[in-house]
């Protein structure tokens, strides 16, 4: 097997003693960072001595579930010594019924770091050339094609995870310098040699949480910014619509002492504080969307640190079953490859992103209409007084933003709580992790959108205030003048009514991109 060159800058060392973060996941998944086994003799003997300890009871003929029995409600089902070996073939080759849209190339790249992790804690019986092959498989980013629907979340993501399997194999296909082409070719031209499958290896791989973990990974890090991306949206529309900076006094914030939602209203604050004061509006209150924004906000805020314990839990356990104690000579039965807290997380983290996306678009409205907006053009055009009558601004844009909110809301409903009882009421109460994981990244990607519309309609109406003299652009502190400069570097002010896709678009990659930096 050939080993890809490895920057010792930018390696993660993985065994059963490292600590691997969502970041970490992240990094590699986009090729930031690259994994390499520990060399430590002791952790090579403990994957050595898993191995060896199944050998030795399938030598005396014990009795292993998923290695001398069948899967699931199979497990009454004893399975010949001869066949053992044809087994986890199996076990991949009809699990491969996934459906629906495939996982990025960044996606499955994350789902094998998370199944290497998990693997090299040195309980799930797996030799040290399948986690060497999966290694090569991160580091020369040869992704695995595998499709996003077919899990229930118990017995782990049994589907998407056979496609894993499979490429290991040799099968099936996978997605290399942007090509899909087959696994046994790609191997063949790299002078990979694929596996022969081990008894319980096909059930090590497969019997596991890595695609929604993966998934949940990804959907965190674009969480968080978001949370630091709507704040200083809420900073620049108390600007455009004159508001009271006074809602996010630190006074205030100290008798409800929630540390995320403190911590958004200091974020807000410190966008603010430099703000000359402009004309300011007759309410004594702004409405809600803007005085309530750290309550808002602060939720999704104070939530992170828990999603964080889960996640990375999860990227750092053995979640297959059995358990191989080779130590102590264990078969240890049971069930961690149920996902509830995966689900828990990305339930949850859906619900206080949707909410982000439905703050956002009450901002937007009081933005875009003259009974609220303080002075501003309807739906902030910027056609000059002779054009008014032609001209519609961001009209359809707010449309849109409603459109994309009401997605987004809609699919806040738990997916954890539509357990459904299968395989023979083997797997009679399921986790359903990997679709709630699912949903909340296309909750996450409606919400990035509603942003990206904000981004622009906001950066329009501080435009069009500056140009009537109603604000000094020079006044704002220097994060915001840097935002925006740097939106104004490739959008262009809405005059005349033009197609906003394109620009609403790109806006949406540098959300992804996080390419401003926001608060430390």
């Amino acid at each position: 097997m050939v080993q890809s060159a490895v920057n010792a800058e930018k390696v993660i060392a993985i065994s059963d003693q490292s600590w691997v973060s969502i970041e970490d996941i992240n990094s590699i998944a986009v090729g930031d960072q690259q994994v390499e086994l520990s060399s430590d003799q002791s952790f090579i003997d403990k994957i050595k001595q898993g191995c060896e300890f199944l050998d030795k009871l399938l030598h005396e003929e014990g009795v292993i579930y998923g290695v001398t029995t069948g899967y699931g409600d199979s497990c009454t089902v004893s399975v010949p010594l001869e066949l053992v070996e044809q087994l986890p073939v199996h076990l991949t080759r009809f699990h491969g019924c996934g459906l629906g849209e495939y996982l990025t190339v960044d996606q499955a790249i994350a789902v094998l770091a998370v199944r290497l992790t998990s693997l090299t804690k040195g309980v799930s019986g797996v030799s040290l050339n399948l986690l060497q092959l999966l290694t090569t498989l991160i580091n020369q980013k040869i992704a695995p094609v595998i499709p996003q629907e077919g899990s229930v979340g118990a017995s782990g993501d049994l589907t998407p995870l056979s496609y894993v399997a499979a490429v290991l194999m040799g099968e099936r296909d996978v997605i290399y310098q942007g090509q899909q082409l087959s696994a046994k070719q790609v191997f063949a031209e790299k002078n990979i040699q694929p596996i022969k499958l081990r008894p319980k290896e096909g059930l090590a791989i497969m019997n596991g949480t890595a695609v929604m973990t993966a998934l949940a990974c990804d959907a965190y890090q674009r969480s968080a910014y978001l949370a630091k991306l709507t704040s200083r949206l809420t900073a620049l529309a108390s600007i455009a619509l004159q508001g009271n900076a006074y809602h996010f006094d630190e006074k205030l914030f100290a008798v409800k002492p929630h540390p995320g939602q403190m911590e958004v209203a200091k974020w807000i604050r410190t966008d603010l504080q430099h703000v000359e004061s402009p004309k300011q509006s007759d309410r004594l209150q702004d409405r809600y969307s803007i005085r309530c924004a750290p309550h808002v906000i602060g939720v999704l805020q104070d939530a992170l640190p828990t999603f964080r314990t889960f996640i990375e839990n999860e990227i750092n356990s053995a979640n297959d079953n059995p358990i191989i104690d080779a130590e102590g000579e264990h078969v240890l039965h049971g069930g961690h490859f149920y996902g509830g807290h995966i689900a828990f997380a990305m339930d949850s983290m859906k619900n206080t992103v949707a909410n982000l996306a439905d703050l956002v678009d009450r901002q937007l409205a009081l933005i875009m209409d003259t009974k609220f907006n303080n002075g501003l053009p309807a739906n902030l055009t910027g056609a000059i007084q002779e054009r008014l009558m032609v001209n519609h601004g961001f009209k359809a844009v707010q449309i849109g933003v409603s459109a994309w909110t009401a997605e987004a809301l809609k699919l806040t409903m738990p997916a954890s709580v539509f357990s459904r009882s299968t395989e023979c009421h083997n797997q009679d109460k399921v986790s359903m992790g990997t679709i709630a994981a699912r949903d909340c990244l296309r909750v996450l990607e409606l919400t990035e959108q509603v942003v990206a519309a904000a981004v622009l309609a906001i950066h329009q109406a501080l435009a069009l205030r500056a140009r009537k003299g109603e604000l000094h652009l020079s006044s704002l502190s220097e994060p915001l003048q840097a935002m925006y400069k740097d939106v104004f570097s490739y959008f262009e002010l809405v005059e005349e009514d033009r197609p906003l896709e394109q620009v609403l678009r790109q806006t949406v990659e540098y959300i992804k991109q996080q390419r401003w930096e926001l608060y430390s």
